[in-house]
């Protein structure tokens, strides 16, 4: 989006012109599961119906694996609305999901866990 077009929905002293409700046509549930960890890039496939601007800057912002808590807080806008519009764009293909990678919880007296902890204290100070 260019800098005039951002202009239009911005103000300064009001802030973002349009209520996060309309940016989804008033709708809260997304189509798809998104968890606020789960990854969305960009497929590069350009859904074939304009959906609007913010649907530009979550493309934009799409173009590496990015998570969906990252994509809300650079738009400004709810978890709930963003979720929306990343659905919007999975429907259309715009974009592919990747479900967080579960941690293996290590034991709090594993041995080679605390020396990294260690190592890593020692290097910070």
């Amino acid at each position: 989006m260019s800098d005039a077009e951002e202009g239009s929905w911005l103000d300064d002293e009001a802030g973002r012109l349009v209520r996060p409700y309309t940016v989804s046509n008033g709708r809260t549930r997304p189509s798809s599961h998104f968890d606020l960890l789960t990854l969305v890039m960009a497929t590069g496939t350009r859904p074939q119906t304009y959906l609007g601007p913010d649907y530009d800057q979550v493309l934009a912002l799409c173009g590496a694996p990015v998570s969906v808590a990252e994509v809300a807080a650079h738009l400004r806008l709810p978890a709930v609305i963003t979720k929306v519009l990343l659905s919007d764009l999975v429907t259309h293909q715009a974009l592919t999901t990747r479900a967080p990678r579960a941690v293996e919880a290590a034991s709090p007296t594993d041995r080679n866990l605390l020396e990294a902890v260690l190592h890593g204290l020692r290097k910070r100070l």
